[in-house]
């Protein structure tokens, strides 16, 4: 047996646990076995707590506990960092609670409050330089830790309570999806859910969109006056919220 193929059957003992993968290393092997097959499952578990800390609240955690376990089973990594394998937790709870879709939201919006707070730093665009920007030609990119979350019931609303220890509203869902956008703000992770308006234009903004284009866009949508003004609204909470990628500004 090569090395390759020793770890490849080792691997799959380590994800299956089976005893015919097992047999492969002989009796003298499986207290051994067992060692390495609790700390995999071990580490995989507290990763998944430690994660999502908001929907073990949620849940409970024994409920949270069967479905970490049952993603641990169905999900093996696909990564060599454990950092990466929260990744597959929420489509693995959209799965296991297809009736309970606040579940799967609550660890979609936990991972990308994560996964912002360890995006790349930038420096958002001062305040102090917004009179000296060619507004005609300048080009908006959102600060790298920007991402975007859809959702489908108010999830924002329960990790907000859950966090600051308010009353927990009941799970409701949304008569249409929701925008989320998620970025960090300093050394914060931060979100707020965007009026339809927003919405529109955030997969844009995340790409890069000229100001130009947004006033075009908006005053097709609402007309002259109310379209000018919604884009002067929007920039304004953009920069506001540090959302803007100074460094990028054209």
């Amino acid at each position: 047996m090569t090395l390759a193929m020793f770890q490849a059957e080792f691997g799959d003992w380590l994800m299956t646990g089976s005893d015919r993968a097992a047999a492969r290393f002989g009796p003298v092997a499986q207290a051994g076995l067992l060692v390495y097959q609790n700390n995999y499952r071990a580490a995989l578990m507290a990763c998944l707590h430690e994660s999502f800390p908001q929907t073990v609240q949620w849940l409970g955690p024994e409920d949270f506990q069967a479905s970490a376990a049952r993603c641990i089973d169905d999900r093996p990594p696909d990564s060599w960092s454990l950092d990466h394998y929260a990744a597959l937790f929420p489509q693995s709870l959209a799965a296991q609670w297809p009736d309970d879709p606040e579940v799967a939201d609550l660890a979609a919006l936990e991972l990308a409050l994560a996964d912002a707070f360890v995006g790349p730093d930038a420096d958002p665009l001062p305040s102090a330089a917004m009179g000296r920007i060619d507004w005609d030609k300048a080009v908006l990119r959102c600060v790298p830790s920007a991402r975007l979350v859809t959702l489908r019931t108010n999830a924002p609303a329960i990790w907000s309570a859950l966090v600051l220890g308010g009353t927990v509203p009941r799970a409701e869902r949304m008569p249409h999806p929701v925008a989320v956008l998620v970025w960090r703000q300093g050394d914060t992770a931060c979100f707020r859910t965007l009026d339809p308006a927003e919405a529109k234009l955030a997969p844009r903004l995340l790409a890069g969109v000229s100001f130009a284009e947004v006033c075009r866009h908006l005053v097709r949508a609402h007309g002259e006056a109310e379209g000018v003004r919604i884009a002067g609204h929007l920039l304004a909470r953009w920069a506001t919220d540090g959302l803007l990628h100074g460094g990028a500004l054209a």
